[in-house]
């Protein structure tokens, strides 16, 4: 074994597997991968006080947001008034459970879990050692899934799509929901994954001395994609926070081009069949995503239709090509373009989830516009499917190794790398 002096030097790019030898980083600088500019680390000001101040200000407005009105619309002396725990209440009622828990769970759950772990790991509170380093195996495992942020933009489009048809007024806990939503994201901007693993378990010693510009895999070494710990290639379970690994995902391109091929399965069925039923004066009109883009451009709601289209439709189309791209390129075919296919990477997991956003249109619709015969919206399977390409897609992007794609790439003597004040 390798002296723990210097470990802390070390890191392998979670990306492209580049082996890095990170320089002394000066508070409010971070230091990104020479090759493929992925954040290694963040030197944060303040790497306590920050995140745990975002944090419990994030928890207090969100309890503000759950006690509260959050919407309310009038029509035609008719009014309706909903609260975000209804929105879920509505959806069970019409026998939509499924789609009552993903609500709960990625709107509230995850982000409110996320912000109560982050105070138990930054402040260090005392906790068993398994339970400890089980929230902090989560925590980043969690990130991609809250939604808060994504359901807000649902209300927003809501609103347009409701102003046709009466008067939409915000309640008492609306300001505390926007605010929630940028407390969450704060928080979880201000903590650094490498940092927190510090404070949570001791790195383990390297197995021998590494050499920078060389990737991992041909240095007999992998890199934890939990903690970042540096580990001998044949060694699976972490011994720093027990989770297990390869130095490649094991049987990545399977897993990723099965969730890929069953996500188209159920993308086609969920854009012909409806995905909501309006009553209007006893008459039923059903609608898919495409139905909803077309009235709201023929209403001369020009911008939220682009973003229904461009969310609803082009972002899965695309991004379903694009993690099929890639498998292919990580194949051997192509133009072996690593850097583009890293870029184009990089937008599909970040794109991916804000396809939700129509799926939460619809609870909002379902839960506000509710006056009988006059005027009722309602769920219906399309809005579950499409939920569950969403989910899928995500599934599938994780699923796939980005260090696939520079596996093939000859290597170049990086040895620093590059250091940006913040």
């Amino acid at each position: 074994m390798c002296s723990s002096d210097h470990v802390h030097q070390w890191m392998l790019c979670p990306q492209c597997d580049l082996m890095t030898q990170l320089p002394e980083i000066a508070s409010g600088s971070k230091a990104s991968c020479p090759r493929c500019h992925t954040t290694l680390v963040t030197n944060w000001v303040e790497p306590k006080k920050r995140p745990t101040g975002y944090a419990l200000a994030a928890l207090f407005m969100l309890l503000l947001a759950n006690l509260f009105p959050f919407v309310n619309m009038h029509v035609s002396g008719l009014s309706s008034e909903i609260s975000l725990m209804r929105i879920p209440a509505v959806m069970v009622s019409e026998n939509y459970s499924s789609l009552a828990t993903l609500f709960l769970l990625f709107v509230q759950g995850v982000p409110a879990f996320c912000m109560i772990a982050i105070l138990l790991l930054v402040n260090q509170v005392r906790l068993p050692s398994t339970l400890r380093r089980g929230i902090a195996r989560v925590l980043f495992q969690l990130k991609s899934w809250g939604m808060a942020e994504i359901f807000l933009a649902g209300v927003l489009v809501s609103f347009v799509k409701l102003m046709a048809y009466g008067d939409i007024g915000i309640g008492s806990s609306f300001i505390p929901w926007c605010l929630f939503c940028v407390l969450q994201l704060l928080a979880f901007q201000c903590v650094d994954r490498r940092w927190l693993w510090q404070s949570v378990a001791p790195v383990p010693k390297l197995p021998h001395p590494p050499k920078a510009g060389i990737s991992g895999l041909q240095q007999g070494l992998r890199s934890c994609r939990c903690c970042t710990a540096i580990l001998p290639e044949d060694l699976l379970v972490c011994p720093r926070c027990g989770s297990r690994g390869h130095a490649r995902r094991k049987h990545s391109l399977q897993w990723t081009l099965a969730l890929l091929i069953t996500s188209l399965f159920l993308y086609i069925p969920a854009n012909i069949m409806p995905i909501m039923v309006t009553e209007v004066l006893g008459s039923k009109i059903t609608s898919t995503i495409m139905a909803g883009v077309i009235l709201l451009w023929s209403e001369g709601s020009f911008p939220v239709a682009l973003v229904i289209f461009i969310a609803s439709i082009m972002v899965p189309s695309l991004k379903m090509l694009a993690i099929g791209w890639l498998c292919w390129d990580a194949q051997g075919h192509g133009r072996r373009d690593s850097e583009k296919m890293h870029l184009i990477y990089e937008v599909v997991e970040f794109v991916g989830r804000w396809s939700m956003i129509d799926v939460f249109v619809i609870a909002v619709l379902s839960a506000l516009v509710r006056m009988g015969r006059l005027m009722s919206i309602y769920p219906a399977v399309g809005a579950l499917l499409f939920a569950m390409v969403v989910i899928l897609t995500m599934f599938a992007a994780m699923a796939f190794d980005p260090r696939l794609t520079w596996d093939r790439v000859r290597e170049k003597s990086l040895k620093e790398p590059s250091v940006d004040g913040k």
